[in-house]
């Protein structure tokens, strides 16, 4: 074989598993079709450490998140990485919304997450300008500088001799007597082809086409871009917001809501929305035509806020497996020798709380690897 482990997708998933095979293996192989690490959903979203709060009790989102962000904060500490354990508040706003919270609490602490839910005199105190009847503050809520985060990843892999290969897209997967064959396209459109005795599909919003390759074609498993957008706060009423705050989410939890999050250079964003695409294109156009609704919905907590305080900022894509308007669905992480698929892992709808889990998924993913 020429490799012993090779992982399909260079984002903060993929990444993290390369440093931990690295590890323990000096054979592993990161192929990924851009140029550099982390080109789409990984660098497209609110670069939030989640708590678990939401998460169906006993999911792998669940389990990972609440493992995956102690994992996180630890890991920071000990390479520098920039982050903000700053905390986070879910308001609500009238009275039906109070007893939505109450429901986030037992989910919670369900998943072994402590929040609390505070009244309006603490709620000043935390966040004096923003409006809310009650809320439920989750301290354990931070923010990371994902872009670093990565880096490091990839540095400790290259460290580890483990070899990252940018710019070449996985054309073809053929099972063979004690692996895979993989055939690659580099960017000047010469075909590469090597063996490996494991794949790791992390290739996020293309993972059920890599899935497909290898003959593993499930329509519960097809990738839905889920476009979201999001404006940011202009100054100086960014400086009016010191944390987290989110209201409560959409049924399904297609989405959590338009949030503020802030970002470690103090910028403040709000977003992001849900939109499935009708097909899986990449499009991370802003539509400026969003900006009032946009406001509107924010405005409900943050009634400082007036139209022109904020403008278009960016886009990112989700890889959903669930349809709109039907039940969450759990990380799919699974080694497919059920499917006639020895030593092929495949990760799929790797969508939040994918960042704040990515060390725990890794350490998951070690273990379904086969001596």
């Amino acid at each position: 074989m020429d490799a012993e482990i090779t992982i399909i997708g260079a984002g903060v998933i993929g990444l993290a598993i390369a440093e931990k095979a690295s590890e323990v293996n000096k054979n592993v192989f990161v192929i990924e079709k851009h140029t550099t690490f982390g080109q789409e959903t990984s660098s497209r979203n609110s670069e939030v450490i989640h708590a678990g709060i939401y998460y169906p009790e006993g999911s792998l989102k669940a389990k990972l998140c609440v493992v995956g962000k102690t994992l996180l904060y630890d890991y920071c500490r000990k390479y520098e990485i920039p982050f903000n354990n700053c905390g986070k508040l879910i308001v609500a706003t009238d009275e039906k919304e109070i007893a939505v919270i109450d429901g986030i609490k037992t989910n919670a602490a369900g998943n072994g997450v402590d929040i609390e839910i505070i009244d309006r005199d603490r709620i000043k105190k935390l966040e004096p300008e923003i409006f809310a009847l009650k809320a439920l503050y989750s301290p354990t809520t931070g923010i990371i500088d994902s872009h670093s985060l990565m880096k490091r990843f990839e540095t400790n892999t290259l460290n580890n001799a483990g070899q990252i290969v940018y710019g070449s897209e996985v054309t073809g997967i053929r099972k063979i007597i004690e692996g895979y064959e993989i055939t690659l396209l580099d960017a000047d459109k010469n075909i590469y082809i090597f063996t490996t005795r494991v794949v790791i599909n992390a290739a996020g919003l293309t993972s059920d086409k890599i899935a497909e390759m290898a003959g593993m074609k499930d329509d519960r498993l097809s990738i839905r871009f889920c476009k979201g957008e999001y404006f940011r706060v202009l100054p100086p009423k960014n400086r009016l917001l010191n944390r987290l705050v989110y209201p409560v989410p959409h049924t399904n939890l297609e989405g959590i809501g338009i949030h503020v999050t802030i970002d470690m250079s103090g910028g403040v964003k709000l977003g992001p929305d849900v939109t499935y695409l009708e097909s899986n294109v990449y499009d991370y156009s802003v539509n400026s035509l969003k900006q009032e609704a946009f406001w509107k919905s924010a405005r409900k907590f943050l009634p400082f806020l007036e139209l022109d305080d904020i403008a278009p900022e960016m886009a990112g894509i989700r890889p959903k497996t669930q349809k709109p308007g039907e039940p969450v669905r759990d990380f799919y992480i699974m080694e497919e020798s059920g499917r006639g698929n020895p030593g092929f892992i495949n990760l799929i709808g790797m969508e939040s709380p994918g960042l704040t889990s990515c060390i725990a998924i890794a350490k998951h993913v070690m273990t379904l690897i086969k001596n």
